[in-house]
This record gives structure tokens, C-alpha cells and sequence, in this order.
């Protein structure tokens, strides 16, 4: 039985979609990265998605834990167009389709993009794929949409009630093997 503590990805201070673009993060906030490295199981084993962002955040954090190869499973929603833009032109461009995308997730996606539903597919078989390796810990440093399609599964609720929680950057949230997840959602 896996607990996964995800790990939100560093901030980018980004003020569009970013989803497969490949930002860095920003990492200069060495205490607070400390502090949380700090908080995290000592026996974990630390992945993250490929994109750099998560990449660089889960070398910070990592200190003597084992890491496995980066996964592309973890990576943030596909915004397709979208992504690069920001919340105004899109809701513009594309306002019924944009409106759709938040207010009924699940199979509406942006174009060229993916779903609600097929990112959380993707996700959800990463996290499924990395359980199998049987971790009793495991950090997973990955990205806001992708950490929101875990907690609800874990919830068992409508992905739009799981867009009110924030997932801050640097935050944790804690989903253990059964029962509901944790959100510690703060630098700690």
C-alpha cells in the first residue's frame, strides 16, 4: 500500500496556460524548499514529470531518497492552443468552449489539447504504473491539474467539485492508500 505525497512543481510566474510548454521554475526560495524537503518521508522514493518545472523542483527536494526516471504520465493537463495564451484571449477566442472546459470538465478539451477526463486517464495509470513498484512512500512532483485529477479520485466526487481547491506551488498533498486526501496546501 502507497502513500503518494504530491508535490506541486516551483512557481513559474507564468500568467498564461501552461500546460506541455516546458517553463522553468523558479527556485529561490532555497528555505522554503529546504523546509519542505524537511517535511516529506525520509524512506521515499522521489519522480516527477518530465517537464522541466517539476524535474528541477523534485532535484531540490530529493536529498538522500531514491529517485526513479521522470514520467511523462505526470505531466500537467495538454492545453493544446491554448497553452502559451492567456485566461482573457482564450475565453474570447473560444468562449463557449472555454466556459464549457471549467464549468462541465470531463470530455470538453481545448483544441488540439486533452480532456478532463483524458488527462486524469493518463495520470491516474501513471500513479497506478509507479504503486506497482511497491513504495510505501512515494513524492511525486508534478503540476496543479494533474494533482486536482488525483485528489478526485481519491474524493470519489465530480471533477468540477475538485477546481475550488488550491494547489499552491511548493505545496503538498498528502493521498494515502485509502481514505481521503490530506491537502496541506501551503509552503511549509
Amino acid at each position: 500500500m502507497t502513500t503518494f505525497w504530491w508535490v506541486r512543481h516551483g512557481p513559474t510566474h507564468e500568467t498564461t496556460f501552461t500546460g506541455w510548454r516546458d517553463v522553468p521554475a523558479d527556485l529561490s526560495d532555497r528555505d522554503a524548499l529546504a523546509r519542505l524537503s524537511e517535511f516529506l518521508p525520509e524512506d521515499a522514493v522521489v519522480i516527477s514529470s518530465d517537464l522541466q518545472r517539476a524535474q528541477a523542483t523534485a532535484d531540490v527536494i530529493q536529498g538522500d531518497r531514491r529517485r526513479l526516471p521522470d514520467h511523462p504520465g505526470l505531466r500537467e493537463f495538454d492545453f493544446g492552443e491554448w497553452d502559451g495564451l492567456s485566461f482573457d484571449v482564450v475565453g474570447q477566442k473560444w468562449p463557449d468552449l472555454a466556459r464549457g472546459y471549467w464549468e462541465r470538465p470531463g470530455d470538453v478539451r481545448a483544441p488540439g489539447g486533452e480532456s478532463w477526463n483524458e488527462a486524469e486517464k493518463r495520470v491516474e495509470a501513471a500513479r497506478q504504473e509507479i504503486q506497482t513498484n511497491g513504495h510505501d512512500n512515494v513524492v511525486a512532483v508534478a503540476h496543479y491539474g494533474a494533482i486536482l485529477s488525483q485528489v478526485r479520485v481519491a474524493a470519489k466526487v465530480p471533477a468540477f467539485e475538485v477546481l475550488v481547491h488550491r494547489i499552491d506551488n511548493l505545496s503538498v498533498t498528502c493521498i494515502p492508500p485509502s481514505g481521503p486526501a490530506t491537502l496541506i496546501n501551503h509552503v511549509l
